[in-house]
C-alpha cells in the first residue's frame, strides 16, 4: 500500500503549519469541480440492476452532511440473486477454468483502467468517506492497481506438490480455487480494501459477491464498472450494496458461499462466525480491531519519532486499523518528544480534503464524530491530560481537532477500547520489560512499532510483542508481498503476499497404487 518512515513521509509538508479554524474556504467542494456519480445501483450478473424491493439508501458527504446520492439497498433476496449468478460463473463459467496466464492479462487490463482513472476514484472516496483527493489519487489509488498487477503475477504460478509416500502409492497435492467468495469490506479504505480482497481471490480463479460499507458503496460500484471493461465474464464480480445486518447477514449465512473474507470490527466479526457455522461451516477469514502500540526508546531522533507518532495515529484522520494510538516513550526523552509532539499537532491542518495544503479530512459519517467525541470525554473522565485538541472545528461537517492525551493508565477506557480516529494516548516507560508488559496489555494484536537504533532492543521487543505485523523505525510500511493479519481479536487470515492468495485456495490429495516400481 504505502510506507511511512523517518525518512520517506509523503504525507508530511513543511510548509504546513497551522492548524485550520474550520473547514478550509469555508466550502468543501470550492476547491474541485465534483464530477455526477455514475453508478448508484446493484452490480449483478455483468449489469447495473435496482434492488428487489427498490428501496435505496442515502450516501452522505461528511465534508458537509450532505446527500451525495441515493444508494440501491440490497437485502436477501439481491444476495440470493448475486450468489446464484456468483455460483453458475464458478461452476459453470470460464473464470475457473482459464488459464492463469489468461486471468493474468485480463487483471493487468483491469490495472490498466485503474490508473486511467484515478480521478474519478480519488474524487469517489474523498466525498464519501473524507478521505484527502491527493493521497487517494497519488498514492492509494495506484497501489490498488499494483494490488492486481502483483496478484495477476501469481495467477499463473499456483502450484501443488508431488508427495513421496512411504507406502507403494504415487501422491501429489492440487490447489483448487475455494468456490463463491463472500467479500464485506470497510469504510476506511474503501477502494483500496476492494483490490486487497478481490484481487487474490481473482488469481485464485473464485467467483465472488462484494458488499461494500453502507457508508462508502461509491467506489465499489465503479470498480465493478471497470471490472466489466477490463474483461471480467458476468457473474464473476457481483456487488451489493446494502446494511450490514441485512445483506451483510445474509451473505455470512448463505448456504452456497464457500467462504467470506471480512475487515471490520471485532464484534461483527463474532456474528460472521456465528453466521458461518450455524450455515454450511464456510471458512472465514477476519481482520479486526487494533490498539497498536508505538514503543520509542531514549536512543531515538526526537525529530523524527515525533513526526512518526503523529502520522501513526492522524493519517487518514485515525481511521485506520493500525493506527499508533498508544504511544510509549521512554522516560529519558519523554520531556523533548512531548514537546516536540504537541508542535506537530498544533500545526497539521484540518479542513477540505481537496485542498492540498490539508493534512485531515472530516471522519467518515455522524455516529463515527460522535463516538470518538463520547471517547474523548471519558479520557477527560478517567483522569488523563488532555495535551491538546478535542474539540470539533467547523460548523458544518464531521471535523474533530488532532487530540492528546497524557497520563495514561493501561486500564482507561481510552488505552483499551479502538477509537478509530485522532485520538492518541501517551505514556512514560522506565525499562524493556514495563513497555512490552504495557503494549501486550491489549485484547488487540495486529501491529506495533518500535522507535530505536540499538539492534538488540529491536529484537528483544519485536520477538517479545504479540502482533501480526512489527514495525521497526518505520510505520504503516505495508505491500503486496508483505502478509498481513492479527493476533488474538484482531482476527485470523492474512491479507497481502501469497498467503493472501492461499486462503482462496483449497489442497486436494491425489493417490494412486504404484505396481511393480523399481524404487518407492
Amino acid at each position: 500500500m504505502f510506507v511511512l518512515s523517518h525518512y520517506n513521509s509523503v504525507l508530511v509538508s513543511k510548509s504546513r503549519n497551522r492548524v485550520m479554524s474550520g473547514v478550509s474556504n469555508g466550502d468543501a467542494a470550492s476547491v474541485k469541480k465534483l464530477p455526477s456519480v455514475k453508478f448508484t445501483k446493484l452490480f449483478i450478473d455483468g449489469e447495473f440492476v435496482d434492488s428487489v424491493s427498490g428501496k435505496t439508501f442515502e450516501s452522505i458527504d461528511p465534508r458537509s452532511g450532505e446527500v451525495i446520492a441515493s444508494i440501491s439497498e440490497g437485502d436477501k433476496e439481491d444476495i440470493d440473486i448475486a450468489v446464484k449468478a456468483a455460483r453458475h460463473a464458478f461452476d459453470f463459467g470460464p473464470w475457473p477454468r482459464m488459464s492463469g496466464a489468461d486471468r493474468a492479462k485480463i487483471l493487468m487490463k483491469w490495472a490498466e483502467l485503474i490508473d486511467e482513472h484515478a480521478e474519478e476514484l480519488a474524487t469517489l472516496d474523498a466525498i464519501d468517506a473524507g478521505k484527502l483527493y491527493h493521497t487517494c489519487k497519488n498514492l492509494e489509488v495506484p497501489a490498488s492497481a499494483n494490488t492486481l498487477r502483483y496478484y495477476a503475477g501469481a495467477a499463473d504460478k499456483i502450484h501443488g506438490e508431488v508427495l513421496k509416500m512411504s507406502r507403494e502409492f504415487h501422491a501429489y497435492t492440487l490447489l483448487e480455487p475455494v468456490g463463491v467468495v463472500g467479500h464485506i469490506t470497510p469504510w476506511n479504505f474503501p477502494n483500496t480494501m476492494f483490490y486487497i480482497k478481490v484481487a487474490p481471490s481473482l488469481a485464485a480463479g473464485c467467483t465472488m459477491v462484494v458488499k461494500p460499507a453502507e457508508q462508502t458503496p461509491l467506489s465499489a460500484l465503479y470498480n465493478a464498472h471497470l471490472s466489466k471493461l477490463a474483461g471480467i465474464p458476468d457473474g464473476v464480480i457481483n456487488v451489493v450494496t446494502g446494511f450490514g445486518p441485512t445483506a451483510g447477514a445474509a451473505l455470512s449465512s448463505h448456504m452456497d458461499v464457500d467462504k467470506v473474507s471480512f475487515t471490520g470490527s471485532t464484534q461483527t466479526g463474532r456474528e460472521i462466525m456465528q453466521a458461518a457455522a450455524k450455515s454450511n461451516l464456510k471458512q472465514v477469514s477476519l481482520e479486526l480491531g487494533g490498539k497498536s502500540p508505538l514503543i520509542i526508546f531514549d536512543d531515538a531522533d526526537v525529530e523524527k519519532a515525533a513526526e512518526l507518532a503523529l502520522i501513526g495515529i492522524l493519517y487518514n484522520k485515525g481511521e485506520v486499523c493500525v493506527a499508533s494510538s498508544r504511544v510509549f516513550v521512554q522516560e529519558g526523552i519523554y520531556d523533548e518528544f512531548e514537546k516536540k509532539l504537541l508542535e506537530k499537532a498544533k500545526a497539521w491542518v484540518v479542513g477540505d480534503p481537496f485542498d492540498p495544503k490539508v493534512q485531515q479530512g472530516p471522519q467518515v459519517d455522524k455516529e463515527q464524530f460522535e463516538k470518538i467525541l463520547s471517547y474523548i470525554e471519558h479520557g477527560k473522565r478517567e483522569g488523563a491530560t488532555l495535551l491538546t485538541g478535542g474539540k470539533t472545528l467547523g460548523n458544518k461537517g464531521y471535523f474533530i481537532e488532532p487530540t492528546i492525551f497524557s497520563d495514561i493508565k493501561d486500564d482507561m477506557l481510552i488505552a483499551q477500547d479502538e477509537i478509530f480516529g485522532p485520538v492518541m494516548a501517551l505514556k512514560k516507560f522506565k525499562s524493556i520489560e514495563e513497555a512490552i508488559k504495557s503494549a501486550n496489555n491489549s485484547k488487540y494484536g495486529l501491529a506495533a512499532g518500535i522507535v530505536t537504533k540499538n539492534l538488540d532492543t529491536a529484537n528483544t521487543v519485536s520477538r517479545s510483542i504479540r502482533a501480526g505485523t512489527v514495525w521497526i523505525n518505520c510505520y504503516f510500511a505495508f505491500g503486496d508481498d508483505v502478509p498481513f493479519g492479527g493476533y488474538k481479536m484482531s482476527g485470523f487470515g492474512k491479507d497481502h503476499g501469497l498467503e493472501a492468495l492461499h486462503k482462496y485456495l483449497q489442497v486436494k490429495s491425489v493417490v494412486t497404487p504404484l505396481y511393480n516400481s523399481p524404487w518407492l
